[in-house]
């Protein structure tokens, strides 16, 4: 299948213009880098605790931030996850043993600010099976309601899956309505209604890690892109001939740098998602640029009297509808993943969005035009050297000639 047929569109004529353009987007990438002190690393590289939090409604978030400022010292970021009624809390990079008890300490902050312990009751929307089990297994009893261990286990799982499965998600707006749930008889309900209360936010999930882990993924990180870059550049001066490796590992180069400089400036975090999206976009963007490499070498074993120029523009015109095709699929799956994926893939499917752009870009307008300016400087140095050499030859000869005799 082709979209495009014999097109002559002079991608190269203009590539000046490009590698202008090229150079803007490195140079504001690497400046917002720069005046922001390094990339927004998140939990997994900086160490920290971070926990997403679901409320019923939309969060407060000046209320949750002052309330937790007041209990755990150091820098706190409360971030909202639009459209979620979701917020992620994150805190400062701490010992591990501290870690843990600033999990403890936000949990109870929480539960003390947005729920009702003073009640006695327990709050079933953040309640772990172990602890509703305890909680219900003497008062069930004491209503009458018998019920054996294994009974008693599968009545609380399914009280659970009922909590979070959709459309409640973790938040049960009442505890009435657990009576919805298969095995919950009236005298059950009942039991449930005197030792349970619905709290109006759910801790969906926390992560720690410690410093010491946040330093080692970093560097983990860089040298995984740094030995997939090189790998690349043996591989494909191997498969073609040095400079076209050059000329891939700049252009991949540049897709990294100007992918990263926009989680800068957009205020995004890079996480071990993100890091995994830009392997991945390493990959496609090479693939991408050995297709054009591989139509290159194919026309100049036909077109061996065409100019060097003219012959890229001819191999990427070829290879046009191809990268259409494979970059618009792959977009449109990408932007979708954007729109629908949720805060966890949020920043994985930003960078493959931003990826597949730039790297279908670097493509045509930088590989291509890195091997047309060394082209065109070797066939500057073979005019030289043959205008050079008669000079230098005429030069020897009067030197070296010997002197009329008088």
């Amino acid at each position: 299948m082709e979209l495009f047929h014999n097109t002559n569109f002079d991608f190269l004529g203009k590539k000046w213009i490009f590698i202008s353009i090229s150079l803007a987007l490195m140079t504001i990438s690497v400046i917002s880098l720069v005046v922001h002190g390094g990339p927004e690393y998140g939990i997994d590289f900086r160490g920290g605790t971070l926990m997403y939090v679901r409320f019923a409604q939309r969060p407060p978030i000046e209320k949750i931030r002052s309330v937790l400022g007041k209990k755990i010292s150091g820098e706190i970021t409360v971030q909202e996850i639009t459209g979620a009624n979701q917020v992620m809390i994150g805190t400062d990079i701490k010992s591990e043993k501290a870690l843990n008890q600033e999990r403890d300490t936000m949990q109870q902050t929480l539960g003390a600010a947005f729920g009702n312990p003073a009640s006695g009751k327990l709050d079933f929307n953040n309640a772990s099976g172990s602890a509703l089990a305890d909680r219900l297994r003497d008062p069930l009893s004491a209503a009458g309601v018998p019920m054996s261990e294994p009974q008693l286990q599968a009545l609380v799982k399914a009280l659970l899956d009922y909590r979070d499965t959709p459309p409640n998600s973790g938040l049960v707006a009442s505890i009435g309505k657990l009576g919805a749930v298969p095995g919950v008889t009236p005298a059950i309900l009942n039991v449930l209604q005197q030792q349970l209360y619905p709290a109006s936010y759910a801790i969906k999930s926390v992560e720690i890690v410690g410093p010491k882990v946040g330093a080692e993924l970093q560097h983990q990180a860089l040298l995984a892109i740094l030995y997939a870059l090189g790998g690349m550049l043996i591989y494909i001066a191997f498969r073609f001939e040095w400079i076209y490796g050059v000329a891939a590992v700049l252009a991949v180069f540049h897709d990294t740098v100007v992918t990263i400089g926009l989680f800068s400036i957009f205020h995004k975090e890079i996480t071990l998602t993100v890091v995994a999206a830009l392997l991945t976009l390493v990959g496609y963007s090479m693939n991408d640029t050995i297709v054009v490499f591989d139509r290159i070498r194919e026309n100049l074993k036909i077109l061996r009297r065409e100019r060097f120029e003219a012959l890229v523009n001819l191999s990427v015109n070829q290879t046009l509808s191809r990268t259409v095709l494979t970059s618009g699929l792959t977009f449109l799956t990408a932007f979708s993943l954007l729109l629908f994926g949720g805060p966890v893939l949020h920043g994985f499917s930003f960078a493959l969005v931003v990826g597949i752009v730039i790297g279908t870009y670097s493509s045509i307008f930088v590989a291509s035009p890195i091997l047309i300016l060394w082209q065109n400087y070797v066939e500057n140095r073979k005019r030289v050297s043959p205008a050079a050499s008669p000079a230098a030859s005429r030069t020897s000869a009067r030197k070296g000639s010997p002197k009329p005799v008088k």
